[in-house]
């Protein structure tokens, strides 16, 4: 969900403002993946590079996630969405990280459609993480394929990524689900995360449905 800050700038806003925005784009885009037969969806709203934003805007983005928390969580229960945490634990303020679940506790009975929160969330720490827990629990080389590996990622139930929508024109992964993205789709848009319509997202679907996936075959 890239493009907030360049979105408030270009208004002359504060980046916070960007952010803000942003999050109202949510609302509409579940309720459109929805409607399309999306049954899993993964929102990367911090990663562990974040952190070395300026204090002051880390500290706005903790405040967003709690308050959006609270806002959206309640809403998005009636509409069936079930909610995951995916990433670190450990350095999430505590109120922001009880609020996450309390939200995955709540929705845990749902099952219209999967929502993944990546917070505090790099693909590379997810792989070095995984690959401590093997080693702390005695695994033999031997034993390891890329079954096993999985059950040792974050949230071993996150499915193969089918598509990557990235907006605001960048071209690269930014570390995001390394291990689940090997096969995934692109789709790249100039469009900035505040301004992504329900209308775009369904181009994008659309995109990708055209492909003809190989996965390596001929």
């Amino acid at each position: 969900m890239d493009g907030n800050g360049r979105w408030a700038r270009r208004r002359w806003l504060p980046r916070a403002a960007g952010h803000r925005a942003g999050v109202s784009v949510l609302t509409p885009l579940l309720e459109t993946a929805g409607r399309a037969g999306v049954k899993t969806l993964t929102l990367y709203a911090f990663s562990t590079e974040n952190w070395a934003r300026p204090e002051r805007e880390v500290k706005t983005l903790m405040k967003l996630f709690l308050d959006t928390a609270r806002e959206k969580v309640p809403e998005l229960n009636e509409r069936g969405a079930r909610l995951h945490f995916l990433g670190r634990r450990g350095h999430l303020p505590a109120p922001v990280l009880e609020a996450l679940e309390e939200a995955e506790n709540l929705t845990s009975g749902n099952d219209t459609l999967d929502v993944y929160i990546a917070l505090d969330y790099g693909g590379r720490a997810e792989i070095v993480d995984a690959t401590r827990r093997i080693v702390a629990d005695g695994l033999s080389p031997e034993d390891i394929d890329e079954v096993t590996f999985a059950r040792y990622l974050y949230a071993p139930d996150v499915p193969e990524v089918d598509l990557v929508i990235r907006t605001s024109g960048e071209l690269r992964v930014s570390n995001f689900l390394l291990w689940q993205i090997a096969y995934a789709e692109f789709y790249v848009t100039d469009t900035l995360w505040p301004d992504f319509s329900p209308e775009e997202f369904v181009r994008a679907l659309a995109s990708f449905g055209s492909r003809s996936r190989r996965r390596g075959g001929v």
